[in-house]
């Protein structure tokens, strides 16, 4: 119970900082390629007009906005724990009344069971201070025949790969000193990279949460993996 609690602080304290350097932040941490990968990830979406999406961590909204972008008039519901991450993308929303925001975490979704269709999250379930039980509620609010898909950074399979982000991701706290003025956010997010579960462990947690025909595909090696499941 302490680590769950020392982690919500931790993961808020560093979201609160960084909030607006954040979309900087996450073209230098992936060198770019960020804004690839979550296009690969929209095309796996793939909402019918009618469905309605939870657009978990949301943070700024980007994927919100590449939704909408691709799929006019889609009923999205972006959430996020953090009311400054939340906040900051507002602007790019106001106009679009199918477009909600919550504030509120992935453990305590304030939504009825079997509301969404599709439950997406993008480098956000790596900062959930209990990822299990996160899981647990993404099934719980998703309807029957619906899908839980999922971007996130994992661990690399290639070793001289493996070894060179390893090197880069070590200069990430103090670039994020340069550019925000302090290293500390930085050194939590690139350890959480390290400290989260692998490819198969993340899948066996999707399994545990009774979700079914869970799949992943790597992208970059591994840098980065996207998980689809079902809620039969």
């Amino acid at each position: 119970m302490k680590t769950t609690k020392l982690k919500k602080k931790i993961v808020k304290k560093v979201f609160d900082k960084v909030h607006d350097k954040y979309d900087f932040m996450n073209d230098i941490m992936s060198l770019g390629s960020h804004r690839l990968w979550k296009k690969e990830f929209i095309k796996i979406i793939n909402p019918k007009p009618s469905e309605i999406i939870i657009d978990m961590a949301s943070g700024t909204g980007d994927i919100s906005k590449l939704i909408s972008n691709k799929y006019s008039n889609q009923n999205i519901l972006r959430m996020d724990p953090n009311f400054l991450m939340l906040k900051k993308g507002s602007n790019n929303f106001k106009k679009n009344e199918k477009i909600v925001e919550i504030c509120a975490s992935a453990e305590n979704i304030p939504l009825k069971d079997n509301l969404v269709d599709t439950y997406a999250i993008s480098f956000g379930i790596r900062n959930a201070y209990d990822t299990q039980k996160a899981l647990e509620e993404a099934f719980r609010i998703t309807k029957k025949g619906g899908k839980f898909i999922c971007l996130e950074f994992f661990k690399i399979n290639r070793p001289i790969l493996k070894e060179l982000y390893k090197i880069y991701s070590n200069t990430i706290p103090t670039i994020g000193e340069i550019i925000v003025g302090d290293r500390k956010p930085y050194e939590y997010l690139t350890s959480s990279i390290e400290k989260f579960y692998t490819q198969d462990e993340f899948k066996n947690m999707l399994e545990k949460s009774k979700f079914k025909n869970v799949n992943y595909i790597n992208l970059m090696a591994g840098v980065v993996s996207i998980h689809t499941a079902w809620k039969i």
